[in-house]
């Protein structure tokens, strides 16, 4: 005789569904240490951060944080072509890199259609500061810094004049971007660069918060409500009045 009460329960199936969240949620614990995490509603301006050291030709490290050139540009372009986005501004905390790659980036950024606007926060060192006054609006808050200094090689060095020349003319290529896209001087910017006893171990400026506004650097002293406010006074600019028909 059989007995139906002695018989094995059957493993119970996952509902369909349960899977991606578990996985979710053990993602968000891992990158960010937390299980609820707040949601950024829907906005018509998009944040690009610039954190660590900008990558570019050359793969760093895997310990060093980086922000990979070949990431931001199809970003921005994909930006440039988004009808919802309206506005754009860059978040900066980085201690400079690759020229070419950063000054790439700011050519990119600088030739956006729509609102810009950038917030130096811990740093914008070396290169970072092309990046910077990329945009339409800069921003730096009072306790960040932003170091000015030559441009340095590393790797195989030729010791021939042509080598010379060709850091030269990098170098004016960064004063020439710099210079044209913010209020300071060329004089003023290359004073900055080649002064000495400023900085321990190398030549240039260190220069923070206000001093960075003083200099015509920097637009502003602020940080995320004096650029989304300015971000929106530009926006609010562009769009047409409700008054304004259009007759065809």
């Amino acid at each position: 005789m059989t007995d139906f009460n002695n018989q094995p329960q059957q493993p119970q199936k996952e509902q369909p569904g349960e899977q991606p969240k578990k996985s979710e949620l053990v993602e968000k614990i891992q990158q960010l240490g937390q299980s609820n995490v707040p949601q950024a509603p829907d906005s018509n301006i998009h944040v690009l951060p610039i954190i660590g050291q900008v990558e570019g030709h050359m793969q760093l490290p895997p310990q060093n944080k980086t922000t990979k050139y070949e990431h931001l540009i199809p970003q921005l372009v994909a930006i440039e072509q988004n009808p919802k986005i309206e506005g754009l501004v860059v978040l900066l905390n980085t201690v400079g890199g690759d020229v070419e790659a950063g000054l790439a980036i700011s050519e990119m950024i600088a030739s956006l259609s729509k609102p810009t606007a950038s917030i130096v926060l811990g740093g914008g060192h070396s290169i970072g500061v092309p990046i910077a006054v990329s945009t339409d609006h800069s921003f730096i808050t009072e306790t960040a810094t932003m170091t000015i200094h030559p441009i340095r090689m590393t790797g195989l060095v030729i010791g021939v004049p042509q080598t010379f020349e060709y850091m030269d003319k990098m170098q004016d290529r960064v004063v020439n971007f710099v210079t044209q896209h913010s209020n300071i001087s060329e004089d003023k910017f290359k004073e900055l660069m080649f002064a000495k006893g400023n900085l321990t171990r190398d030549i240039g400026t260190n220069v923070v918060g206000q001093d960075a506004v003083d200099y015509g650097l920097i637009d502003a002293v602020g940080g995320v409500k004096e650029a989304m406010e300015k971000l929106n006074e530009e926006i609010d600019k562009r769009k047409p009045d409700d008054d304004e028909q259009v007759i065809q």
